[in-house]
């Protein structure tokens, strides 16, 4: 088995109770977003069906999903081509998101009861007491819950779904940098932050502290892609 092959079967998790396409095309692309098959492999179909001893069928569904994300390229008759994700993209994601970000942010705002507002202070003392005293996954569970909290308020069902797919082209690398306890420790301040300004309806401030969260995210996934040798 070479060593790309290895990659994806490094990240191909049958224990999980999906279906094998599903398993298959997120073993890939987990791999090429972080960059452990590099941009411009061609992928052989049946090679990689033999030697993850798979039928040819969820490595084509794979190889499909991907194309449509953009993260592969392929023609009739022609090998897959892997593309990838770039710094550069990385980039561009973090500039929409900044936007869609604050304006989700300001929605929720408008829409949120006192109740909500003190569910969603509940989750952040949380993660405050829990911060060093639970698993790394679980911290890392309290983050993404104060984001989709704010999701689910904001009443832009549109809008959500386009975050969620840009997210999901890094969420990997976001994994990886919520691990260090410094970036932790400052993005539990950073939403302490736009939650006061929520509190206090202060839309300026709301637009300006989540372009510096986003913004202290990013560095860190680009220090992240780095380490992957992500041009």
């Amino acid at each position: 088995m070479d060593a790309v092959v290895q990659a994806v079967a490094k990240n191909l998790d049958l224990s999980r109770n999906q279906p094998l396409k599903d398993l298959v095309f997120e073993a890939f692309r987990k791999t090429i977003i972080l960059g452990d098959i590099p941009a411009g492999t061609r992928i052989n179909e049946k090679k990689f069906a033999e030697e993850l001893n798979v039928s040819r069928t969820p490595i084509r569904y794979a190889m499909r999903r991907l194309a449509e994300e953009d993260l592969v390229e392929s023609a009739p008759g022609m090998s897959t081509l892997v593309k990838g994700i770039t710094i550069k993209d990385a980039y561009e994601i973090f500039d929409i998101r900044k936007e869609l970000d604050a304006l989700a942010t300001r929605k929720a705002m408008a829409k949120m009861t006192e109740d909500d507002f003190v569910t969603l202070r509940k989750l952040l003392e949380q993660t405050e007491r829990e911060i060093d005293q639970v698993p790394d996954t679980t911290v890392v569970s309290y983050f993404t819950d104060f984001n989709q909290f704010i999701y689910n308020h904001c009443d832009m069902p549109h809008l959500v779904s386009i975050v969620f797919k840009l997210q999901a082209y890094l969420v990997y690398f976001r994994d990886i940098s919520i691990m260090s306890r410094e970036r932790r420790v400052l993005a539990l301040q950073e939403h302490w932050r736009i939650y006061q300004a929520m509190v206090n309806h202060d839309e300026v401030q709301i637009n300006l502290i989540i372009r510096e969260h986003l913004g202290q995210s990013l560095q860190f996934i680009i220090k992240e892609m780095r380490e992957h040798n992500l041009d």
